[in-house]
């Protein structure tokens, strides 16, 4: 299968390229760039003068956490932005391993019950996910929680040392099956309490592989800095690679990110610590994170029992956080589709009660807490610092989701590049060089990915074409054109990536 890409302007190149050019595919890679107006391919697509660019890698995904890499394979929403490789298990929950088959580390994203998992190890996921195929390429980090949680259950306590071995263990074989690296959740219950020690014995063997650690931290507003420090002291005492996942500015706490900002842009320039986010300013928290601390001390059963305790829900109730009803949208509950899209405003309305704390409440109750909301609590006026700094990556945290699961889709999940592109074109955020290098070269370079994340010959042909405007026009996923005209194609072109270190 061979394909020429006419009349480009060539951005995120190996070498200096004339101002347009032509690119030719064969198979799978890039074969040359020049002038080739009369060469004879399968397929002929016209970039009109518009950029060209490699693809898109989005370094912190949900696709895995809400499992619609199954129910949904195409990946829609990635291929229209000009995205071709995602990169999943962030957050501390991953699909794989799963030491007994079960996923409860994700069942705060989605309903797990009716999933029927046929794999335990990375590699056996990645062979069913060979076979099944995906629109994008997949590359997954492995979930601290996930593994504690099939060690541990429900429990929440220190690992003994025996136990912290086999953790070891298992991570390092889900490495050598080709894992990107290591992910802690520590901003949930089951791990918030993990102790550093155990962290950074887990962080060495990711160091061993040349992997990733990627950390959604344990405080993210108050407790800001503290976190910080946890995570750079890891990246200094391991010498692991580190992504902070989703570092963003959270209202009423705009001094704390600012001075997080400083003390990450001071590190030396070697070191290799880099942090994720989005520009928009929704935030996705599943429905028990409104709890107070003290009530989230177990797994879903044991918060529901203190919800629906008569003797503690006052307390509770006076104790939730004092939440914007219009800025709070159900984007997902469990056992009931019809609540998708509603605010708390419209719950108060429809449960006829006045208080937002009491209808919020009633709404932890009526869902068991099987639900996630979509929360405004980010301060728009910050999120430019963040994404100018030369540590930042881009991500949507976001998932692609088919229309027919009837769940509200972020703006986020539909147009974070795309809208990242149109604030470098329009609003002159940063060169379009740099901005480019940022969502694919550097990315690259950070999980490893050979032979992506530059045009150049040789390189897997993974590519976007842009407007001026920052429009996508066609998506290519390894040689073959996966979105054009608007249109997703019917092919299934990504793939699996396995990381093999350095």
């Amino acid at each position: 299968m061979t394909l020429l890409i006419t009349n480009v302007r060539v951005i995120g190149g190996g070498k200096n390229l004339p101002e347009v050019a032509d690119v030719y595919v064969n198979g799978d890679k890039i074969s040359a760039i020049g002038s080739f107006g009369d060469k004879k391919t399968d397929e002929v697509l016209s970039g009109e003068g518009a950029y060209l660019s490699p693809g898109f890698i989005d370094v912190n995904t949900d696709s895995d956490h809400y499992l619609s890499i199954f129910d949904h394979p195409g990946q829609e929403d990635f291929l229209r932005q000009g995205v071709t490789t995602i990169v999943g298990g962030n957050c501390g929950a991953s699909l794989a391993p799963l030491l007994y088959g079960s996923l409860e580390s994700i069942q705060k994203w989605t309903d797990v019950r009716n999933m029927n998992v046929g794999w335990h190890t990375l590699e056996e996921f990645f062979s069913l996910i060979e076979k099944r195929q995906l629109g994008v390429n997949f590359m997954t980090l492995i979930g601290h929680s996930t593994v504690r949680r099939a060690m541990l259950g429900e429990a929440m306590r220190d690992l003994t040392s025996n136990e912290l071995v086999v953790f070891g263990e298992t991570l390092r074989r889900a490495l050598k099956e080709g894992a990107a690296g290591f992910s802690t959740g520590l901003g949930y219950v089951h791990s918030r309490q993990t102790p550093y020690a155990e962290i950074k014995f887990l962080a060495k063997i990711v160091h061993e592989y040349g992997a990733v650690y990627a950390t959604h931290l344990r405080n993210t507003g108050e407790g800001l800095g503290d976190s910080i420090e946890e995570t750079i002291k890891i990246a200094n005492e391991t010498g692991a690679r580190v992504v902070v996942s989703h570092l963003l500015p959270l209202k009423g706490f705009e001094k704390e990110y600012e001075a997080a900002l400083d003390r990450i842009e001071s590190l030396p320039r070697d070191a290799d610590f880099h942090f994720d986010l989005y520009p928009f300013d929704t935030s996705v928290i599943p429905l028990y994170a409104f709890l107070p601390l003290w009530v989230q001390n177990g797994g879903i059963e044991v918060m529901m029992s203190n919800v629906k305790d008569s003797w503690l829900q006052p307390r509770i109730v006076k104790e939730l956080p004092k939440v914007d009803p219009h800025g709070f949208v159900i984007a997902w509950a469990s056992g009931d589709l019809t609540l998708s899209g509603r605010s708390l405003r419209e719950m108060m309305d429809i449960y006829g009660l006045r208080d937002p704390q009491e209808t919020l409440m009633r709404l932890m109750v009526s869902t068991s807490l099987r639900a996630s909301i979509f929360y405004k609590n980010i301060n728009p006026a910050l999120i430019t610092r963040g994404l100018l700094s030369k540590r930042s990556f881009v991500s949507s945290n976001a998932a692609s989701l088919s229309d027919a699961r009837k769940e509200e889709k972020l703006e986020r999940a539909v147009s974070t590049f795309p809208k990242f592109l149109s604030l470098v074109l329009k609003e002159k955020l940063m060169p379009l060089e740099d901005a480019i290098k940022k969502v694919t070269q550097e990315p690259a370079r950070k999980f490893n990915l050979r032979d992506r994340g530059e045009i150049r010959e040789g390189n897997y042909a993974d590519l976007a074409c842009f407007t001026d405007e920052g429009h996508v026009k066609f998506t290519v996923v390894n040689g073959r054109v996966a979105f054009k005209d608007g249109t997703v194609q019917t092919i299934l072109a990504g793939r699996p990536l396995r990381h093999h270190g350095y």
